[in-house]
């Protein structure tokens, strides 16, 4: 299965996905380059920095297609 369609699957069940939880679950290293993906090709993701003790990680949550 494509990475691209892991991230999908994921978004259909959780809505939004970290970096760690990536490569917990999927081995996807390098989930901004999959989400960057689903961007052009016309999906809404946004992205929220979290932090906690001076940590810092995207959470991306899926906002549906573009139309």
């Amino acid at each position: 299965m494509l990475q691209t369609d892991m991230v999908l699957n994921h978004f259909a069940k959780k809505k939004s996905i970290t970096s760690w939880e990536a490569i917990q679950k999927y081995g996807i290293t390098r989930l901004a380059d999959t989400i960057f993906k689903l961007k052009g090709r016309g999906h809404n993701i946004m992205t929220v920095i979290e932090q906690t003790d001076g940590k810092r990680w995207a959470r991306y949550t899926y906002m549906g297609v573009n139309k």
